[in-house]
């Protein structure tokens, strides 16, 4: 079986194919960056815009790079959500008018579900069960998977996502959009313990996280200390390790909680090179082991959509005609792929 994945949450227009027997057959991916760089943020109506301009030519690009035509497609896979709503409404009604159109199933694929499954597109991929943290831009979730579709949500974030307190804690240190990679190389510069950051909801029992608090505190130094730039660099590692400190006493945590010996990390804020380091120690102490996606596929990318859909396909769940986006979908709301519709 053959599958097209359509990506359009967010920033990033992602276009893949991908084959259950022989893998990911091409992947194209068309980031916005430049075009939000001047607003320090994504502008939601030039998002959508941009994905109506990239989504069909990349599609094409895709199709050629697999040496591959419709015909030879069994469904499409497209993000339904949660996300940007116009931007999901763009990949939804193309993904779902192509399947119309060329007569195959369409299947309207979770955002978050996605990131979870990456690390299944590389060689070493981690067996059910196993704990999932997906920390990006818009989500930080502590999921328990039994298997796909089967999600207990063990904790989240209560206001700002890791990465988005990132791309704040960024802005006020005055670096470009997007923030959170920038901040993570400032970092790299700073004197470790010169300031020291709290450790937010550590102290109390639970596994949601809150990252605002932080950034507030961030703020505050940033103000009372100056911008020079060793002090900047020294509050980026501050933060950074408080973020990172935190991440991993929830994980900590969790394993214990569930048992379970394997991690999955995905999201933007995965590819964290600190954030691999410390999960990496805490796993090994434990007698467990981590998975990640590889670099390019820890943003959003049309790869992980075409397998999370393919998992679906397989499984005969698809969509109706109707077209639906959904800018807000709780994970633990999905079907599971052992269930029949």
């Amino acid at each position: 079986m053959r599958i097209l994945g359509i990506e359009t949450s967010c920033d990033e227009t992602g276009i893949a194919i991908y084959d259950d027997q022989l893998g990911l057959l091409s992947h194209q991916l068309y980031s916005q960056v430049e075009l939000h760089a001047d607003y320090g943020g994504v502008v939601p109506e030039l998002a959508s815009r941009d994905h109506v301009r990239k989504t069909i030519p990349l599609i094409k690009e895709a199709l050629a790079a697999a040496n591959c035509t419709k015909e030879s497609l069994d469904g499409i896979a497209y993000t339904a959500g949660p996300g940007l709503v116009g931007a999901l409404l763009v990949g939804s009604c193309i993904g779902r008018s192509l399947a119309y159109a060329w007569n195959i199933p369409a299947i309207a694929v979770h955002h978050m579900e996605g990131h979870l499954l990456a690390p299944m597109l590389e060689e070493n991929r981690p067996e059910f069960p196993f704990l999932a943290l997906l920390v990006s831009g818009g989500h930080t979730l502590m999921v328990e998977v039994e298997n796909i579709g089967e999600y207990q949500v063990l904790g989240e974030s209560i206001d700002d996502a890791a990465g988005e307190a990132f791309d704040k804690t960024a802005k006020l240190l005055g670096l470009d959009y997007p923030g959170g990679p920038r901040l993570a190389k400032l970092a790299e510069k700073g004197v470790p313990k010169r300031f020291i950051f709290p450790r937010p909801m550590t102290t109390k029992p639970g596994l949601d996280f809150s990252f605002s608090g932080l950034k507030t505190f961030a703020a505050n130094t940033i103000a009372k200390e100056g911008k020079d730039p060793q002090t900047q660099a020294d509050i980026a590692l501050a933060f950074q390790d408080a973020v990172i400190d935190t991440v991993a006493i929830k994980c900590k945590r969790a394993l214990k909680q569930t048992g379970l010996k394997r991690l999955v990390v995905a999201g933007g804020v995965s590819a964290n090179e600190s954030l691999r380091s410390q999960l990496a120690v805490l796993m090994k102490s434990l007698g467990g082991e981590v998975f990640y996606p590889r670099n390019e596929f820890c943003t959003d990318n049309g790869a992980m959509i075409a397998y999370a859909g393919m998992q679906r396909l397989k499984a005969g769940h698809f969509e109706g005609l109707g077209i639906q986006a959904k800018p807000r979908w709780p994970l633990d709301q999905l079907l599971s792929v052992r269930s029949k519709i």
